[in-house]
Formats: C-alpha cells, structure tokens, sequence
C-alpha cells in the first residue's frame, strides 16, 4: 500500500516559466506536506516548442534554430529547479542533521513533447534530456512505456495494441477497452471512473494533463477552461485507491 503524487503535464518553455514558477514551487511544497511514497511526473514537462514541426511553416522556417532549442532545454531544467527546491532543501537540512533522509521514488515518464528530441538525429549528442532527469533524481520510463505501481498503470497516454491509436472517449469506455487501472496526462481534461468488479475490487481510470498557469493559444478562447492541477493517490493497492485532487487554485492559496 503506497500513497503517490500524480503530476500531470507542466509544459514549460521561456515564455512562460516565471508565469508558472510559483505554481511549481507550490507543487514541491505539496510533496514536503503529503510525504508521498512515489513521486510520478506523467510528462510533457518540456514543451519544446522548437521543435514543433506543425508550426515550422508558419513561422517561415525549414528546419531548427539552435538558439530556442537550448533555450527550451534551459526553460525546462530551471522549472524542474523549481518544484524540486523545497525537497532539496529538506534532505540537505536531514543529511546535515543527521535525521533520516525523506527519499521518494520519482518516477517520470517521457511525454510526446520530450519525444521532439527524438525525431531530430542532429540533436543527438547534444540534448539528453533522460540524463538531465536522471542527474536530477528522476526514474526515466521512454515515451509510452507503462509503469505500473501496486496494480496501477502510469503511461503518458494509453493507445489500442492494435492500430496504434491513443484511448480516447470517457474514462468509462477506457476503462471497458483496458480492464485495468490507469493514469494517464497528454489531454487538457480531468475525467476519473470506477468499475466495482464482481470479486470485491475496483478498477479506476484518471485522465488528466494540465499543472500550469498559462493558456495554450492554439485552443482559442473557448478551449482553455479545463482543469488544472495534480493529485494525490493514497492508500493504492491492488489497483485501487483513494483520490484527492489539488487544483492550481487550492495549491497557490496552501502556498502563501
């Protein structure tokens, strides 16, 4: 039995990292509060917009500019500075009191904004951001690789084994198509569902992926009303467990 800290996607870049830094950081007071046993960042932490290629054209562009990609790659460790200061901080102040030392597992999965990388060869050699998490403490699972946590599935997104599309629908109809329990980010939503199974257990579904302050220009003005926020999944065993969610309101007010 565990309790875990769910971060859905962040999605940092310059232009909105002092926008978000507080929230960050109120994040990273949440897991001093909660003392979770497992720390689970869901992806999309860099957004890379750099190496956008839908957005190449309309900026009059061919290729990628060195410059924003070290810029993004900068934007994304300084925010993840940000929600990891206060833990930090805690540990240093154990070690140097020899108390014992708060040590979570922290687990991130890659988003397909990480993924960017990727698809570039010629940044090989030059951006890891695997390496940059790892430094920072961070469990690294690649893009679309499940991790699984007392019965739970964490995944940046679930897709069907067969043609390779991602789940979409409500958390109910996932939950029918994959008959486990998950949790997953990749969709500006909150959309959570509970099957009670004939042997006495539970199956949930999470879906949820946005923790950040800014809008998305992309979704106009009618699409940036969603959700915003992290959770807490306490008492998880067996795939069930109790759900406490945080929005980004309730976070910054704890914070000040």
């Amino acid at each position: 039995m565990s309790k875990i800290l769910f971060i859905p996607d962040t999605q940092i870049r310059p232009d909105n990292l002092d926008q978000n830094a507080p929230l960050l950081q109120a994040v990273g007071q949440l897991i001093l509060k909660e003392r979770p046993d497992v720390v689970v960042h869901i992806g999309d932490h860099w957004d890379m917009y750099s190496l956008n290629s839908y957005d190449m054209k309309s900026r009059n562009r061919v290729t990628i500019d060195g410059d924003e990609v070290n810029a993004d790659i900068e934007a994304g460790i300084l925010g993840m500075h940000h929600l990891l200061a206060p833990l930090w901080d805690l540990q240093h102040r154990q070690k140097a009191s020899k108390h014992k030392v708060y040590n979570p597992r922290m687990i991130f999965t890659m988003g397909n904004h990480e993924q960017r990388v990727d698809r570039f060869p010629e940044l090989k050699g030059f951006v890891d951001i695997s390496e940059t998490l790892n430094d920072m403490g961070w469990e690294v699972h690649d893009y679309l690789e499940p991790v699984y946590i007392d019965g739970v599935a964490f995944c940046h997104y679930f897709y069907n084994p067969l043609s390779g599309r991602p789940y979409g629908g409500t958390a109910e109809f996932r939950l029918n198509k994959m008959k486990h329990s998950f949790v997953q980010g990749h969709e500006q939503t909150f959309k959570h569902a509970t099957e009670y199974l004939n042997n006495g257990k539970a199956i949930s579904a999470l879906v949820a992926g946005a923790c950040y302050l800014h809008d998305e220009g992309y979704k106009g003005h009618q699409g940036n009303n969603h959700f915003r926020g992290c959770f807490i999944l306490d008492n998880v065993q067996d795939g069930m467990y109790d759900l406490k969610q945080h929005s980004i309101y309730s976070l910054l007010g704890e914070a000040q």
